[in-house]
């Protein structure tokens, strides 16, 4: 059982600028596991909002020991002697986490969504994201995006209003709107709110910092737009007390450690009745397609994070017109470009 991995700085088409953030380039490590003959891939995003670095990624890589295992079949048992490894390396461990089922749909030749018995006319589709920017450039953004059905806007600065109006002037389209913790009280969220509610907005994703749990409990009870909470929720046990405050929740492989707990999260959460979204990081081809094979499950779909992207190294699920095309590729359906 052989592990390697490689960096890749992902080149975004524009800048992606969020409340608290902004880049050109996203750098991620793709997982190479060797194991029978067969290669499979995996594939770590860092965000420095968890703690994660390609650094804290590759050291994570370099403790791994896959050899104490008889067999990769072994999937929970090795999953949680990775997990064991340290605290938190979220996107470390999804990496493996991907690389293991790229590797067992590849052994039984089966794509995953087909081995789970998931019926991919039940997926949803999946929305652009249209990141804080001008007005020039976000006109331009829509332009590209003409193709998508649903767009995604990131607020959450001083121009929250200028970007919907902006959006507004050209398109009707349904909007997912994100502020990603940007507004800090519990009256400028509601303001904002009740301001998108006329606005063909869908749902409200992270109005506030996940730390005040307390103000967006409060408003929830008066908000007429769905919460979809994202950075509030990171792993399994976060599940049972986000229903108090939120209506559905946004599922990072990257946050929670892949596939594998990805699956306990949306049965768990749907059992508290909540919505489930499924996100991204910036990712190629290689994450991008791990989550669409869990799509079937989603109420909500964002998994664009290589349509943002000029130089993904790697081919994989088709986003047509937002739909996630679920094709009979075995394992996660990717194939490294020249």
């Amino acid at each position: 059982m052989k592990l390697s991995w490689k960096q890749y700085d992902l080149k975004l088409k524009h800048t992606f600028r969020i409340s608290r953030s902004a880049r050109d380039t996203a750098p991620v490590v793709i997982l190479t596991l060797e194991h029978d003959g067969i290669i499979a891939y995996g594939e770590a995003s860092p965000s420095s909002r968890y703690g994660e670095s390609v650094e804290t990624i590759e050291a994570f890589f370099s403790k791994i020991n896959l050899s104490r295992f008889d067999s990769l079949f072994f999937i929970d048992d090795i999953l949680k002697y990775v997990d064991s490894i340290s605290i938190g390396n979220t996107a470390a461990k999804c990496a493996v986490d991907l690389a293991l089922h790229d590797w067992i749909g590849k052994k039984l030749d089966v794509p995953l969504w087909k081995m789970w018995g998931l019926n991919p006319a039940n997926a949803p589709l999946c929305s652009f994201t249209i990141a804080i920017d001008s007005k020039e450039i976000v006109k331009q953004k829509i332009r590209e995006a003409e193709e998508y059905p649903i767009l995604k806007v990131k607020v959450g600065l001083d121009n929250d209003k200028e970007m919907i109006e902006t959006i507004r002037k050209i398109t009707d389209k349904p909007l997912y709107v994100d502020a990603n913790e940007g507004w800090k009280t519990r009256e400028k969220a509601l303001e904002s709110v009740k301001w998108l509610q006329d606005q063909n907005v869908v749902f409200v994703e992270q109005p506030m910092p996940a730390a005040q749990f307390d103000d967006i409990q409060w408003l929830r009870e008066h908000s007429h737009l769905p919460l979809i909470g994202d950075e509030s929720v990171i792993r399994l046990s976060d599940i049972p007390k986000l229903a108090q405050a939120y209506s559905g929740i946004n599922i990072k492989l990257m946050k929670c450690t892949g596939l594998r707990e990805a699956m306990k999260m949306i049965h768990t959460a749907q059992a508290t009745g909540l919505k489930i979204m499924m996100g991204c990081m910036i990712e190629t081809a290689v994450a991008i397609s791990a989550g669409a094979q869990l799509s079937p499950l989603l109420d909500y779909c964002d998994l664009d994070g290589n349509v943002l992207i000029s130089n993904d190294p790697f081919e994989g699920i088709r986003n047509t017109k937002g739909k996630m095309i679920l094709q009979n590729k075995p394992g996660l359906g990717v194939t490294p470009l020249a």
